[in-house]
């Protein structure tokens, strides 16, 4: 699978995309779903670290409840999985605050990154493009994208004039976790009036596993074949509007999300999230004097999760508040040079009160200046940027003084800095190489410095450090393509050095929680660490006619090192290889793939081996003959030998209550205008 990008680590702008001839790793979407993600605000081509995103028939096929979950198959991409409700994307080993989640190009806003427990706000019914960026993406969206950036896309700010009405709905049922769920997206307008509106429902049950014996606090409980207190509920929906014209747009839109589901570490534990979005947007491209295009995007969003004990009390209330501000413009050409400039601002207001409530209310704002150029040289392409940075994290310190635990209020400030070179050497026609390389620095969270308190999700005491300085990381990476009809290869390597890593390390200390119980105690602490690994993908055309047959392979690893210590950093994905075979002919296309992870037996203090497993998957989708419509009938079986597998990226405290989805099927159909 081929694809295409900056080679700047960071420039993922939306809308900015072009398709591409793709992979299509297990379970495997239609020929040609994924296309290239070339990011690129300069527009032009270039080879670069390792990208994609997922569209059309290949989200249609990997849609699953969660963001992490339906990215993971991609190279170099896991998933927290935190149970079948909470599973963040994990890129190259990196997760949390070093993955930035983006909606439309704008911050996302919820609490996935302070607990694994705490789920996305965004459901992938409703996306119409996810685009990942593996590496790091710290020139235009800060340090916390570190390891990568996830940008979901949809129209709910229209981009272009509409003629007419169009839209899709899609219907799902079936899975492990016997999912019911259904979406309605329309789109319309009239000269130079476009709008938007969609709305979308999901509902699951406990998720069905091969019959095990879930561990807890390292007791064996009794042998099940379900993962208790696993069922969800989510609906939410959003209006949207534009000023249209053959040179930009300007409008806004609202959204709303729902999701009610279950803990299951905590039995008697419901979550109660709900996220509400305003969101504005514009672009005006050919524009007189110095700058030919200008774009700009602002948010305000409202997030809040309760925490519901099985008595219907509420235990812990998570809340935030964030506004971000973005805007950039590309300056006219000046010879061979070309280049953007752009500059962002973002607030974010934190609260958590409740008996879980481990971290205080705090105040996180940011502002940045960020620029990049661009120059070819015969067969090279040459690009550089800068970002400068400036973040204050304040904490509000204790609220009653009678119950001490954070502290006097305090504030740091931060002025992290990140820089970015890259260049792209076509070697002979279908032959390319791409190199990066990059500084960057990552201001710490506000869990980072001033948490204080028992986490349950890690069932562990974790204690911040207020007096942290900045994350500090410098990265290299390496991309050889080569593309020739309907066959493709392309390898990464990449190696991120950090000279300070934050990580949240055991102390050797047991904490008294008051209860007769006691829990190790976990710092955030500086250390040197290292991530490596590789990515090798490739694509190959069997038969051509009269119908077409494709081989498709990937394999991926990463090893991360603590370098002070000498041991493993906790939760990194094995080796990973896959295979799969995808037939297409007329209005059908099947695919049978396989999934090995090795056994990942290089595990942190405190944790354990994890065992290998095989996965295999098949799919099947069909385009019905309706008038005046593009109906596609689909068919996914998951896990057709009915394997247990356990997920190396979950910390210990899930892992053993959670196992993967057991043998499942699920089938739907789409209805596009």
């Amino acid at each position: 699978m081929m694809f295409r990008t900056t080679p700047l680590a960071a420039l993922i702008a939306a809308g900015l995309t072009q398709p591409a001839t793709a992979q299509t790793p297990n379970p495997a979407p239609a020929a040609g779903s994924t296309v290239v993600v070339t990011g690129n605000p300069l527009g032009r081509d270039s080879l670069a670290q390792p990208a994609s995103s997922l569209s059309g028939d290949g989200l249609m096929l990997r849609r699953t409840v969660t963001l992490g979950d339906t990215l993971s198959s991609l190279p170099g991409t896991a998933a927290s999985n935190f149970g079948p409700n909470s599973s963040r994307p994990v890129i190259r080993g990196l997760d949390g605050d070093r993955v930035r989640l983006l909606d439309n190009g704008g911050a996302m806003v919820d609490a996935s990154n302070l607990s694994f427990d705490h789920a996305v706000a965004v459901d992938p019914l409703v996306v119409e493009r996810i685009e990942l960026l593996r590496g790091p993406a710290a020139l235009l969206y800060g340090g916390n994208a570190t390891g990568g950036v996830v940008n979901t896309l949809d129209n709910r700010i229209p981009r272009s004039q509409a003629a007419g009405l169009g839209g899709r709905a899609e219907v799902r049922m079936g899975g492990a976790a016997a999912e019911r769920s259904g979406a309605v997206v329309i789109d319309g307008g009239q000269g130079a009036l476009a709008w938007h509106a969609d709305a979308f429902g999901r509902q699951t049950s406990d998720l069905r596993v091969p019959t095990y014996v879930p561990i807890e606090d390292g007791q064996a409980l009794e042998a099940t074949d379900r993962v208790r207190n696993s069922a969800s509920r989510a609906e939410g929906g959003a209006l949207g509007a534009s000023l249209v014209n053959a040179d930009g747009h300007l409008g806004l839109a609202v959204d709303r999300y729902r999701n009610r589901y279950g803990v299951t570490v905590e039995p008697d534990v419901t979550i109660r999230m709900k996220r509400d979005r305003l969101q504005f947007g514009g672009e005006q491209r050919r524009l007189p004097g110095w700058f030919d295009q200008v774009s700009f995007s602002a948010s305000n969003t409202r997030y809040r999760h309760e925490e519901v004990e099985g008595s219907g009390d509420v235990g812990t209330t998570f809340s935030s508040r964030g506004q971000e501000l973005r805007l950039q413009a590309r300056h006219v050409a000046l010879g061979p040079w070309r280049g953007v400039i752009g500059v962002q601002a973002e607030r974010l207001r934190f609260s958590a009160l409740g008996e879980e409530a481990f971290v205080p209310g705090t105040l996180t704002r940011s502002q940045a200046l960020f620029m990049m150029e661009e120059v070819d040289f015969g067969p090279w392409r040459v690009q550089a940027g800068v970002r400068s940075e400036r973040v204050r994290v304040a904490s509000d310190g204790d609220v009653d003084a009678d119950t001490p635990r954070f502290g006097a209020a305090r504030e740091r400030r931060f002025s992290p800095g990140s820089a970015s070179l890259g260049a792209t050497w076509r070697l002979t026609d279908g032959w390319a190489l791409g190199a990066t390389a990059g500084h960057t620095e990552r201001a710490p969270a506000y869990y980072e410095l001033y948490a204080n308190g028992v986490h349950v999700a890690t069932a562990a005491y974790e204690r911040g450090d207020a007096d942290l300085g900045l994350e500090r990381s410098r990265n290299l990476g390496a991309t050889l393509e080569w593309r020739q009809g309907g066959h493709s290869l392309k390898a990464s390597i990449h190696d991120t050095r950090f000279s300070r890593f934050i990580s949240l390390a055991p102390s050797g200390v047991q904490i008294d929680t008051g209860d007769g119980s006691t829990v190790p105690e976990y710092r955030f602490e500086p250390v040197r660490a290292q991530f490596r690994g590789f990515e090798i993908e490739g694509r190959w055309r069997v038969v051509e006619r009269p119908w077409q047959l494709d081989l498709s392979a990937l394999a991926d690893t990463v090893r991360a090192t603590d370098l002070d210590r000498g041991t493993p950093l906790p939760r990194i994905a094995p080796m990973r290889l896959q295979l799969g075979l995808d037939l297409a002919s007329g209005p059908w296309s099947l695919g049978l793939g396989v999934r090995h992870a090795a056994r990942q037996d290089r595990v942190a203090d405190g944790d354990r081996p994890t065992p290998s497993s095989t996965l295999w998957n098949a799919w099947a989708s069909w385009r019905l003959p309706l008038a005046g419509v593009d109906a596609t009938a689909f068919l996914r079986l998951d896990n057709l030998t009915d394997q247990l597998a356990y997920n190396a990226t979950a910390v210990p405290t899930i892992r053993d209550l959670t196992p993967q989805g057991g043998r499942a099927v699920t089938a739907g159909i789409r209805l596009q205008l």
